[in-house]
């Protein structure tokens, strides 16, 4: 592997993790949030995402594994690899508290229903800034992957991230800074829960370094696509739909699957 080739896509993923910080900075020092434009934002995102993993992604795989394995097997187990990265990811979200769920409590804090009880909203902040981090570890490896096997598309899926890293940023930042009136504070849980992106890139890629050859790549590039569709419709459009009107978010999605698929044709 080149190494110039991993320090670049190892700091795209850095950069896309640490969004989260820039939504602390955007709720910590604005009085008022856009909700219309997060919605949009939020949309395009998912757009993004869903477009590259089921246009660009999905045959990329595909493209390898039956190079390899000839066109049943590798088509098989493309299919296999696509899905079963929607099962990880399902699993993990499973297993943790729903980032949705965060969302919709922060949302509350925000509209001016303070509360007394400080403990409850440090522990809130903490346990949101817990789920992020356990949420962009997964994504780090998938953006790492990406750039290793398409610089440009890394860097595509790695904006996708970064724009819906802005509101998990703002969903941990908010109730801790109302329970310890600390913006530092509320910023650093922030920061530090979106340096989960580049650990999970670094801690996979260390572990299948040693195997990665085109039929490993293919499968985790599969992979990597399903996690991206699972996120975009169990969060990204939710969360969009949720922030402001349901045909913002449509919009959102629309064109950013417009700019993507323009992108794609441009660097082809």
């Amino acid at each position: 592997m080149d190494t110039s080739g991993l320090l670049f896509a190892f700091m795209i993923t850095t950069l896309a993790g640490l969004c989260t910080g820039v939504g602390s900075l955007i709720a910590l020092f604005t009085t008022k949030t856009n909700k219309k434009f997060l919605s949009v934002a939020l949309g395009f995102s998912a757009g993004v995402m869903i477009y590259v993993s089921m246009i660009e992604i999905f045959f990329k795989a595909n493209e390898s594994l039956t190079q390899e394995l000839g066109v049943r097997l590798g088509s098989a187990v493309n299919v296999m690899a696509f899905f079963g990265g929607m099962l990880f990811i399902g699993l993990i979200d499973k297993l943790i508290p729903s980032f949705e769920e965060n969302v919709h409590k922060e949302k509350d804090v925000t509209d001016d229903e303070k509360t007394n009880d400080e403990k409850r909203l440090l522990r809130m902040g903490m346990f949101t800034a817990l789920a992020v981090a356990i949420h962009n570890f997964p994504e780090g490896f998938a953006t790492l992957i990406s750039t290793l096997k398409d610089p440009a598309l890394g860097i595509s899926i790695a904006i996708a991230i970064a724009i819906h890293n802005i509101p998990e940023g703002i969903a941990v930042s908010i109730p801790i800074y109302y329970a310890t009136g600390s913006r530092l504070k509320a910023f650093m849980y922030s920061f530090f829960s979106g340096l989960a992106e580049p650990i999970g890139a670094l801690v996979g890629y260390l572990i299948l370094a040693p195997f990665m050859t085109e039929v490993i790549f293919g499968i985790v590039f599969a992979a990597v696509g399903g996690i991206m569709v699972y996120i975009s419709l169990d969060q990204l459009l939710p969360a969009a739909r949720d922030y402001g009107d349901h045909h913002l978010s449509v919009y959102g999605t629309i064109a950013g699957m417009i700019v993507m698929a323009i992108s794609l044709v441009l660097l082809a």
